[in-house]
């Protein structure tokens, strides 16, 4: 980091979580250059006067960590505060916290259920399921392979039978996919 000199005040770090442990300061500061250097010229390296800076999703969408994630577009959706996409640092800090590989499960199924959620109804229903599926496929899949595999996941996780997976429904599913923990994180 060089002679760069941040300067947060004790009620940002406090808010940042920070000023509670020293372990979490040098991953909050690897992450607000990492920030930072998406746009210098928009975020300041001061941050005492609380400067309103949210960079457009362009730039997040354009990180090496999310341009080639079929969801960048809904990662960055889901974590911003604007639900568009443009990210504040703490947006920017939300999602890393969740996407990285020390979140606990439950919070990174709430968050995989949120950009599943593409209609955003707090549910995940067929369209949501052919959404995901053509995403991780890259369209590969014909129309029936795709119905197919929508039908036989709604059968198998839709715990009450309403024909669509709530949280917990999702959450259930999730327990039983080993992987889910592994794959469902960026690093930095």
């Amino acid at each position: 980091m060089g002679n760069k000199q941040t300067i947060f005040t004790a009620q940002q770090l406090d808010a940042y979580q920070v000023g509670v442990s020293v372990k979490y300061l040098k991953p909050f500061t690897r992450l607000f250059y990492r920030y930072r250097d998406l746009a210098p010229q928009l975020v300041p390296l001061d941050y005492t006067n609380h400067p309103d800076v949210r960079l457009p999703y362009e730039l997040i969408g354009s990180m090496p960590e999310l341009k080639d994630n079929p969801f960048r577009q809904r990662i960055a959706e889901v974590f911003s505060e604007d639900g568009k996409g443009n990210m504040t640092l703490d947006d920017f800090l939300d999602m890393f916290s969740v996407l990285s590989e020390m979140a606990p499960r439950d919070l990174k199924a709430y968050y995989a259920f949120k950009i599943y959620d593409f209609n955003n109804d707090d549910f995940i229903c067929k369209s949501d399921l052919e959404k995901t599926l053509n995403k991780l496929t890259r369209n590969e899949l014909t129309e029936d392979e795709v119905r197919m595999v929508c039908e036989k996941v709604i059968d198998e996780a839709d715990l009450d039978n309403d024909g669509r997976l709530s949280l917990e429904d999702f959450q259930h599913m999730i327990v039983r996919a080993p992987d889910f923990l592994s794959t469902f994180h960026i690093r930095i």
